[in-house]
């Protein structure tokens, strides 16, 4: 990085200049997780939300901001992605395991997307997400989801790649 400069912020996101390069940022933190959620029954645990940018519904592994709102500013990537997961998918992990830390798009953004294992799960809630957010929770055996994934595509739905780059992480 050179000499940085914002040519446009608002809350959620900022757009840079660093010498001839433009690039979004994220003014409260520069991190956010996924998680690959696996139930005792050898599911994955999947939501599905509108994503305005692709314009359509996606299919995900939970996911979150890392420091996004005051009450969560400092809190640990394991405490993020234990508390996304609960908010998303009503599920509380036993084990959390870091997986990996990568870039999420590197010539777009400066964000890096932190992907945890999440296993010995129980449910608590529905789930569901926050307010505001409109997320459906999938249960699909790991055995029979190349299939129902590509059941999904064929409707329409849009399947994030950190879905097959966690599972392969993750030796599954």
């Amino acid at each position: 990085m050179t000499d940085t400069r914002i040519l446009f912020e608002t809350r959620w996101i900022r757009v840079n200049q660093d010498g001839k390069w433009q690039y979004v940022q994220r003014p409260s933190s520069d991190f956010a997780v996924g998680i690959l959620a696996i139930t005792p029954d050898d599911e994955v645990v999947l939501v599905e939300q509108f994503r305005i940018p692709t314009g359509g519904r996606v299919i995900e592994i939970p996911a979150g901001l890392v420091g996004d709102e005051p009450d969560f500013e400092g809190e640990s990537l394991e405490d993020t992605a234990r508390r996304e997961l609960l908010e998303e998918t009503g599920y509380r992990a036993g084990k959390m395991e870091f997986l990996t830390r990568s870039p999420s798009t590197p010539g777009l953004a400066r964000e890096f997307m932190n992907i945890f294992l999440a296993t010995d799960l129980v449910r608590e809630t529905d789930g569901g997400g926050t307010e505001g957010e409109d997320i459906t929770v999938h249960h699909v055996p790991l055995a029979g989801l190349r299939q129902w994934l590509a059941e999904k595509q064929a409707a329409g739905v849009d399947v994030d790649a950190r879905l097959p780059a966690a599972l392969w992480l993750a030796g599954r």
